[in-house]
């Protein structure tokens, strides 16, 4: 079909935001399981994404990479889903998105491998520091019930899923703002779909 949604994933992976993404859009796709280092790495792949990393999409000819791009690009492709503000109504939902795909993933990516920027070089880093970053994430949960407003959109999935992973895993300590947007959106139907598709991929432990 020239309009097939195909997935291409690893359960342990930011994919597990696209599965949530694609599940709250409720169309179907056909999902393709990679494995780190070994067909993530296939030249079949690297035709999809150069990077040789996961998540990505094709929608007929169209190509998508990045978990957030992906969210926002099937917000789009299927407006029926109701998952974006209208056109002229997105300055939260960019932004907050963007945010957490740049400066929060970057701040929390580094201090869970032990790098902060010195206090003189912090102009240089986009999330300025650590600190300076969880601080905005937590105003932005705090103004309204969801994100970009007073309704559920893509940006909560991807925001909501840098929050609720970094809570589980220890990068993102567990502020009581955190804790109450991640329990307003992690009881969704298809959140919890999506994550019991994604653990029953996960491989059995010997």
């Amino acid at each position: 079909m020239s309009d097939e949604i195909v997935f291409y994933t690893n359960p342990m992976s930011r994919g597990r935001i696209v599965r949530w993404m694609l599940e709250e859009v409720g169309r179907p796709y056909r999902t393709e399981v990679l494995e780190f280092g070994t067909t993530m790495k296939s030249p079949a792949y690297l035709a999809v994404n150069p990077m040789g990393k996961v998540p990505a999409i094709r929608h007929g000819d169209t190509v998508v990479t990045e978990a957030a791009a992906i969210c926002a690009y099937l917000a789009d492709a299927f407006p029926e889903a109701g998952l974006a503000p209208p056109p002229g109504n997105r300055g939260s939902y960019y932004r907050w998105m963007f945010f957490a795909a740049g400066p929060l993933e970057a701040a929390l990516s580094n201090k869970a491998l032990g790098f902060e920027a010195p206090q003189e070089r912090r102009g240089m880093v986009g999330y300025g520091s650590v600190e300076d970053a969880v601080n905005a994430l937590e105003y932005a949960v705090s103004q309204s019930d969801y994100i970009a407003g007073d309704r559920f959109t893509a940006a909560d999935v991807y925001v909501g899923s840098q929050i609720g992973w970094g809570m589980m895993f220890g990068t993102l300590e567990k502020r009581p703002a955190f804790e109450r947007y991640w329990q307003r959106i992690a009881g969704r139907p298809a959140a919890i779909r999506a994550r019991e598709i994604d653990d029953a991929l996960v491989p059995a432990r010997p």
